[in-house]
């Protein structure tokens, strides 16, 4: 798997990324900005994508 791929992360941690990116681009934080800043808040929160198989 390619670095930076979000195929293991789950729905819902995808899904928790996606409205910390929001939130952040609300806030004035450039586009990849706010996506670097949700995904290593999903990884701190929930230990990274460890999606069941």
């Amino acid at each position: 798997m390619p670095r930076g791929s979000k195929k293991s992360y789950s729905t819902k941690q995808k899904r928790i990324a996606s409205h910390i990116e929001d939130s952040e681009k609300k806030s004035g934080a450039s586009t990849k900005t706010a996506e670097r800043i949700a995904w290593a808040t999903v990884n701190k929160q929930t230990g990274g994508g460890h999606k069941k198989k």
